[in-house]
């Protein structure tokens, strides 16, 4: 073995990544927003240094000195910093506070509406009356939830979890995709480790800020005066401050809602005819499990108008333990939802799809998010909108460039089978020409997706 092979590129798949940033106008937006922080005679454009930190997450990099894998390879992802000029540019950012933040937030916001020009919006059909949902009738779905990032040394605001670990707890929203994919993070919010789960003010904080990252046209009001974005929770974010909140802001809700002993009785009165049965995943009936509406059973007062409270009965399966909270042998999970109409199962469904947040959050743990690597808490709020730049790239390529498998697989996924593949940079003519390995096994399909970005239009 020696080390003297010369024109090889390792991460030859990363050029989709850069080529979906132009195509999305990713690239220029980040230049245009952070010129106020370059340095005077600087030689690296701020823009040009964020957007390659955040390939670098994409692509499978854990802390910033894995920019190094780009820099060795000038002839796919031209000039890239040094590692000391990466990291006075995320000091720089960091003492630019919000507005920076902002910035960079701003970018993004524009490159998805135009991501969501050319692809359509990531929306779902909202529950109808009947089974039978019309035209029209769809919705972009927000899901928020707190994630704890372990901390392996002091660093600001990391402080005792609730689950009596050390770190982080930050707080973040994701636009829905459906199954599989990364899902796109439209809003971080850094907390110290002992923030709590319920605080109403960070809910509405994030809330404020994933509604500045929708599309224009997908964040204001329909043809019948409602705004067609869902925001769904867990039963942290059922408090009456964010509910109302979210009344105000004219979107639908739904939050998981946490039932006491106090509702046995009303629980126990529902009578068994009002029960209908609960579906599963694939929408079907599912044996064991009901559905009931509680909203006038129960004391809804502080809750905003129009809050309806559903439940779901289920039968614990062999071996599950009762809890006290159980009644009649039953388990009981609720939720509040100010959606008017639509089969009950169909809402009840609905809100069971909040889980499939884990998958985002455990998608962006494998992009950067495991592990905050600075020691301030700025730093590590500049972080976090890396992150989230990583997990944009990766989701405007899928929706843009792939189809079949790639077009819902994991960041993993890509990484081995696209991302990862060897070619060669050959000049010819004054023309540089990265030839990709022929007997790659995904090279075709790395080679199309390329094809298929090189068709579309440009952001302007």
């Amino acid at each position: 073995m020696s080390v003297d092979a010369e024109g090889l590129v390792g991460l030859s798949g990363a050029v989709l990544l850069a080529e979906t940033a132009a195509v999305v106008g990713l690239d220029r937006g980040l230049s245009a927003g952070l010129a106020g922080w370059r340095k005077p005679r600087a030689v690296h454009d701020p823009g040009k240094v964020v957007l390659d930190l955040g390939i670098m997450l994409a692509v499978g990099g854990d802390c910033p000195a894995d920019v190094a894998a780009l820099r060795a390879q000038p002839g796919v992802f031209g000039p890239v910093a040094s590692d000391p000029t990466v990291s006075r540019l995320v000091d720089t950012l960091a003492a630019g506070g919000q507005p920076a933040l902002a910035a960079v937030r701003a970018a993004r916001a524009k490159a998805r509406a135009w991501a969501w020009k050319l692809a359509g919006p990531p929306v779902q059909r909202r529950p109808a009356a009947g089974r039978q949902q019309q035209d029209g009738e769809v919705q972009v779905v927000v899901d928020f939830d707190a994630t704890i990032v372990i901390s392996h040394s002091d660093k600001e605001q990391s402080t005792r979890t609730w689950k009596k670990t050390y770190g982080h707890h930050p707080l973040g929203g994701w636009v829905d995709h459906g199954e599989g994919g990364t899902g796109e993070p439209v809003a971080w919010l850094l907390r110290p480790g002992r923030a709590g789960s319920n605080t109403a003010a960070d809910h509405v904080a994030v809330f404020d800020q994933a509604l500045g990252q929708l599309s224009v046209d997908w964040a204001g009001c329909d043809a019948h005066g409602r705004r067609p974005v869902l925001v769904r929770t867990d039963g942290a974010g059922a408090t009456h401050r964010f509910a109302q909140h979210l009344h105000d802001a004219a979107v639908e809700y739904s939050l998981g809602f946490t039932l006491g002993v106090e509702y046995h009785d009303p629980l126990l009165a529902v009578p068994a005819e009002a029960w209908t049965p609960a579906y599963n995943a694939d929408g079907e009936q599912r044996a064991g499990a009901w559905v009931a509406e509680l909203t006038g059973l129960v004391d809804l007062t502080g809750w905003p108008a129009g809050a309806r409270l559903i439940v779901r009965k289920e039968r614990p399966h062999p071996g599950a333990q009762l809890r006290f909270t159980d009644a009649d042998g039953h388990r009981f999970t609720a939720f509040l939802t100010n959606t008017t109409g639509g089969q009950l199962a169909d809402l009840e469904l609905r809100h069971r799809r909040h889980a499939r947040v884990e998958d985002r959050i455990r998608t962006g743990k494998d992009t950067g998010l495991r592990n905050l690597p600075y020691h301030d808490a700025a730093q590590n709020a500049v972080w976090l909108e890396l992150v989230a730049l990583a997990q944009d790239l990766l989701a405007h390529t899928q929706r843009l460039a792939l189809t079949g498998a790639h077009r819902t697989a994991e960041p993993k996924t890509l990484r081995y089978q696209l991302f990862a593949t060897p070619g060669r940079l050959t000049r010819t003519a004054r023309r540089t020409r990265l030839r990709l390995s022929r007997t790659w096994p995904w090279a075709h399909e790395l080679a199309a997706a390329l094809t298929r970005l090189a068709a579309l239009p440009a952001a302007p």
